[in-house]
């Protein structure tokens, strides 16, 4: 056991993956109650803003380990570790369930000019953008993620109005097709219309921080909530970008934000949490390093969100690849999510996406030998 300042503050990161847990009694853990096992904890200590120490604890020692420590650092640790197992209960809207024992797609609507993909081509045509929605429900996507405003750097803030004007239609012609909508958006006037129009997931790149009514909103209709990191002023999603450890840093801002909104009255099964790849985030090797401890967020004892898909960084790592030949890159990340149990995976390209998430899952079943 490593002598700990009573000071330092303790992280718990589930490492060490195996194909299957047959013949290692009490070696492992089943990680959040999902299809991935492990080995081992990553124990990280932090004093002003930098490790002092890491350490690799096998599964079986882990409470001999955390005995010696400070009262309140073994219990944040035993805390994480606690949540970091504990299985996620499933989405529930009225009569419908999403269970997140297995990665779930959430596809990417963008109703927006500026898009790339998606509706982009059926502004004024909700029937179009219904129609792009239920063929992502066709390939396989659980969520359709319906956004009116672009939050890409240097894109324009949208008046609500008109983010509604965009969205609400769409919700609406979707009315009845059983599909579960999510509404990417920062705006209450959107939110409470969209809830009421049929929508049943609110999905803020601000974490409810840059509307003063939003938290409102969720608190009234009982939905499940995305939070995001993003480190800026709410009118400014990317600014702020400095980290002391990336990894690290998005975890405590999650951390104190989710505690935020449950002290509000949000119930914690409700909430999902998103490390917000690329917002607040410029640097490349930030980004990777929050993918590479993306099991860390396991620790916040709620689902985890990944919406990596055709980012900045799969450009800056392929030639400056533009937006739209970024497909290879998008699945690289979204089969990383998978192998640390991340439980939904919000992507432009649900068709490619799923088949990767297949295979992958044949493979998981194969090791458990339910293949």
């Amino acid at each position: 056991m490593p002598d700990l300042s009573p000071h330092a503050r303790l992280y718990a990161r589930p490492t060490g993956f195996i194909d299957a847990p047959f013949g290692f009694d009490g070696q492992f853990a089943r990680l959040a109650g999902g299809l991935q096992y492990f080995a081992a904890w990553e124990m990280i200590a932090v004093e002003k803003g930098k490790r002092t120490g890491q350490w690799l604890v096998p599964i079986d020692r882990a409470d001999d380990w955390c005995a010696p420590l400070d009262s309140n650092q073994a219990h944040r640790l035993q805390q994480m570790m606690t949540r970091a197992l504990a299985p996620r209960a499933p989405l529930r809207f009225g009569g419908q369930t999403l269970p997140l024992a297995e990665p779930q797609v959430m596809g990417i609507l963008n109703i927006t000019p500026d898009s790339f993909s998606g509706g982009s081509a059926f502004l004024d045509d909700p029937a179009g953008s219904a129609a792009i929605a239920r063929q992502m429900a066709a390939d396989g996507a659980a969520i359709i993620d319906l956004g009116g405003e672009s939050t890409r750097p240097g894109a324009a803030l949208v008046w609500d109005q008109d983010e509604l004007d965009r969205v609400l239609p769409v919700v609406k012609a979707l009315d009845g097709s059983g599909l579960i909508l999510s509404l990417d958006t920062r705006k209450a006037l959107v939110m409470r219309a969209g809830l009421a129009a049929g929508a049943q997931i609110i999905n803020d790149v601000s974490a409810l921080l840059f509307d003063d009514q939003a938290l409102d909103v969720v608190l009234a209709s009982n939905c499940p909530v995305v939070l995001m990191h993003s480190p800026g002023k709410p009118d400014d999603l990317h600014g702020n970008d400095q980290y002391g450890d990336p990894l690290l840093d998005v975890y405590d801002w999650l951390e104190a934000r989710i505690d935020a909104v449950v002290a509000a009255g949000v119930a914690r099964d409700r909430i999902i949490a998103d490390p917000g790849i690329g917002f607040g985030k410029r640097s490349v090797a930030d980004n990777l390093r929050i993918m590479n401890g993306l099991a860390l967020y396991h620790g916040l004892g709620v689902p985890i969100l990944l919406g990596a898909s055709r980012k900045r960084v799969i450009g800056a790592l392929s030639n400056e690849a533009p937006a739209d030949q970024r497909l290879g890159g998008s699945l690289a990340l979204a089969l990383k999510a998978a192998e640390q149990g991340a439980q939904i995976i919000r992507v432009h390209d649900v068709f490619e996406t799923v088949q990767a998430l297949r295979v992958w899952r044949g493979h998981r079943d194969a090791a458990l030998g339910r293949a």
